[in-house]
C-alpha cells in the first residue's frame, strides 16, 4: 500500500510517483493484508451508522419523494434518475432516507456492486430497503466512506458473505462487522482527491472513446447504406428512384416491392427440435445482429414461430432499435419477430439482411409505427416497400465479408 505523492497542493499523476510509507503492520486481516502502521484497522459500524433512519408507516399519504431502486445504481453512478412518488403510491420497500455525504451499498443480489454516493443535495431522496445506507461519523471524510466500500476486495468480501442461491443476500449486522482501514482525517481527504482527479481523467477518456465508437458506427452505416443502394462502383450511372428516403440508385438496378422477392414465413409451433435454438427479441443484439441462443430449457407458455438456417428475422416490436439477424441454424422465435425467406433466386438472403439494417430503411420503418408505448409494424408494411434491387451477381456478395454469429 502507498501514498498518494502532493507537491505544491498538486495531485500525482501516475503510480510511479507514489511514495511509501515507511513502515506497515500486519493486522491479521487476510483480504487486508498490510497496512501503514499510524492507521487504525475498526468494524464499519464502529465509524459508519448503518441505517440511520426510515419513513416510518404513520408518514402522510401525499409526502413526495425521489426512489432509488436496485435496478438505479451501479458502481458508483446512478444509471437513471431517481423515481418521484407519492407515499401512498410507494412500494413497502422505499423507506430508507438518504441525505447528503451518505453511501448506499446493496445487500441484495451483491454481485450487481450497486454502490453510490450522495455527493449533492437531493429533496427527500428514499432509497430500497435492499440498501444499507451508510453515515459516516466525525472520524471519517465521507467520500472516503464511499470509495473504500466500491474497492474490488471490499465488493468480494461482501459477496463471499452473502446468503442464497437465486437471491443472495448479506445481513446488516454481518456487513458492520467487517474491519476496514481508518486513515487519519488528512490522508483520507488526499486520497479522495487524487481518486476524483483519476476518476475525472478515466471518464474523459472513456467519453473521448465512446465519441469515436459513434462516429465509426456512423461511418459504417453510411459504408453499408451506399453499398446496398448506389452499388461498389463511385461512378455507376445512376437514376432517380421516386422514393423520398432512397433517393438515386444505378441505372441497372431495379425497384422492387418487397413481398415480390420476400415471402413472410408464419409457421407454427408450440415445440423445438433438440438441435433448434430459441430467439427472443432480447437474444439479438441491436444493429450488429449478433444472437445469443435462449438455451435447452426454456417452456414455452404460447406458440412460437418456426425458422430456417439463413432466414432473415426483423424485429416488429420497436423497429428503432433494429433487431435484425440471420441465424445459421434452425430454430423458432417469438411472434414479434417476422421471419422473412428470399424467393426465386432474384435476392439473395444475405442483401435482405444488411439492407434491413441500413438506417434509413429503419427510419422508414419506424414511421410507419403504430402504438403509442409499444410502437410496432407489420409485413403489410414493410412487404409494401419499394428497395433496390441489384443484379443477382452483386447482392450475392457479402457487404463486409461477415455473417452473423452466436456469442
Amino acid at each position: 500500500m502507498t501514498a498518494p505523492a502532493e507537491k505544491h497542493g498538486q495531485i500525482a499523476n501516475s503510480p510511479q510517483q507514489y511514495r511509501p510509507y515507511p513502515v506497515y503492520k500486519d493486522i491479521g486481516v487476510e483480504w487486508l493484508r498490510e497496512i501503514p502502521v499510524h492507521w487504525e484497522v475498526r468494524r464499519l459500524k464502529d465509524w459508519v451508522t448503518i441505517n440511520r433512519s426510515v419513513l416510518p408507516e404513520t408518514t402522510d399519504p401525499d409526502f413526495v419523494f425521489q426512489y432509488i431502486d436496485i435496478g438505479s445504481v451501479s458502481t458508483g453512478v446512478l444509471t437513471k434518475k431517481p423515481q418521484r412518488m407519492r407515499f401512498a403510491a410507494s412500494p413497502s420497500r422505499a423507506r430508507r432516507i438518504v441525505r447528503e455525504g451518505d453511501t448506499i451499498i446493496s445487500t441484495v443480489r451483491t454481485y450487481l456492486k450497486a454502490v453510490w454516493f450522495a455527493q449533492e443535495t437531493h429533496d427527500n431522496l428514499i432509497c430500497s430497503t435492499g440498501f444499507a445506507v451508510l453515515t459516516p461519523d466525525e472520524r471519517a471524510v465521507p467520500k472516503f466512506v464511499s470509495y473504500l466500500v466500491q474497492s474490488h476486495p471490499f465488493i468480494e468480501q461482501v459477496t463471499a458473505n452473502s446468503v442464497g442461491m437465486s437471491y443472495p443476500a448479506i445481513a446488516e449486522s454481518r456487513l458492520g462487522s467487517f474491519h476496514l482501514p481508518l486513515p487519519p482525517l488528512p490522508e483520507q481527504a488526499a486520497i479522495v482527491r487524487y481518486l476524483d482527479y483519476v476518476e475525472r481523467r478515466i471518464r474523459r477518456y472513456i467519453d473521448a472513446k465512446q465519441k469515436l465508437v459513434g462516429l465509426l458506427e456512423e461511418l459504417k452505416q453510411a459504408t453499408i447504406y451506399e453499398a446496398v443502394t448506389r452499388s461498389l462502383d463511385p461512378n455507376v450511372p445512376l437514376k432517380p428512384s421516386g422514393v423520398e428516403w432512397l433517393g438515386h440508385i444505378p441505372a441497372h438496378w431495379a425497384l422492387r416491392r418487397l413481398k415480390l422477392s420476400v415471402t413472410h414465413s408464419t409457421e407454427q409451433t408450440n415445440k423445438r427440435h433438440e438441435h433448434e435454438i430459441y430467439l427472443a427479441l432480447e437474444h439479438v443484439e441491436s444493429w450488429t445482429g449478433r444472437y445469443s441462443d435462449a438455451g435447452p430449457d426454456v417452456v414455452f407458455d404460447s406458440q412460437v414461430k418456426r425458422f430456417r438456417a439463413g432466414d432473415v428475422l426483423f424485429g416488429k416490436l420497436r423497429p428503432y432499435l433494429a433487431k435484425v439477424a440471420r441465424p445459421d441454424r434452425d430454430g423458432v422465435c417469438v411472434g414479434e419477430f417476422l421471419v422473412l425467406r428470399p424467393c426465386g433466386c432474384a435476392m439473395s438472403p444475405e442483401y435482405l439482411k444488411w439492407l434491413l439494417r441500413t438506417k434509413p430503411v429503419i427510419d422508414a420503418i419506424n414511421a410507419s409505427t403504430y402504438g403509442a408505448k409499444m410502437p410496432r409494424t407489420n409485413w403489410r408494411f414493410i412487404g409494401s416497400m419499394k428497395q433496390p434491387l441489384p443484379p443477382r451477381t452483386r447482392s450475392h456478395r457479402r457487404i463486409s465479408g461477415q455473417g452473423d454469429h452466436q456469442h
